[in-house]
């Protein structure tokens, strides 16, 4: 499976905002898989206390530092930083599409894999919890539902959406697990476009 989606990756050109996308900063992501026959993907639950995002499922990732020599490096230093993965113990695949998030930052996901048994830390000051979800579990479409809803500005989102053992995924981190799937598993997760690619 994992073999399957390098190949993918290997082959796959992401889509990538406009110039006059209206993205106040730039983020990386990582969607961390584990090396093993049935891969699990790496979730976090934010910190409760966090000014944005608070409790919400999600990638390791955050805003780019002025240090970061490209977004690849911003996204293993936050696995880093919030789970105690450390980059060397990273194998990146590739990356996937752009997205805008809602509180504009122009966020690149990039896909990498680790050792099923790499002991992971939560840093308490940003994550409440650390979980797995197996990708056998998201690429069963009976699991995944689509979510409509309004943005700040009116427009309407369409979101490919699951809730494992509780955990509810959703929103830009679904958005990229969607992708993931369709692309490097032929998934068919249904999905509408995004509005930042639309005229």
């Amino acid at each position: 499976m994992l073999k399957h989606i390098e190949q993918r990756l290997d082959d796959y050109s992401p889509w990538t905002l406009s110039r006059d996308a209206k993205a106040r900063a730039e983020a990386g992501v990582i969607c961390l898989l584990t090396d093993e026959t049935v891969p699990e993907v790496i979730l976090t639950v934010r910190a409760g206390a966090l000014s944005t995002h608070a409790g919400e499922v999600a990638f390791p990732g955050g805003k780019r530092d002025p240090e970061d020599a490209d977004l690849r490096i911003t996204a293993l230093r936050e696995a880093q930083e919030e789970i105690g993965v450390e980059p060397h113990q990273v194998q990146v695949l590739g990356k996937l599409s752009q997205l805008l998030s809602k509180h504009e930052l122009a966020v690149t996901p990039y896909v990498g894999v680790v050792a099923p048994d790499l002991p992971l830390r939560p840093n308490p000051g940003e994550i409440d919890v650390i979980f797995r979800t197996p990708l056998e579990f998201l690429l069963d479409l009976d699991n995944a539902r689509m979510d409509r809803y309004k943005m700040i500005d009116g427009r309407t989102r369409f979101v490919p959406s699951w809730n494992y053992q509780g955990y509810e995924i959703w929103g830009l981190t679904a958005w990229v697990l969607a992708e993931l799937l369709n692309v490097g598993l032929d998934a068919g997760i249904p999905t509408r476009p995004r509005p930042e690619r639309s005229a």
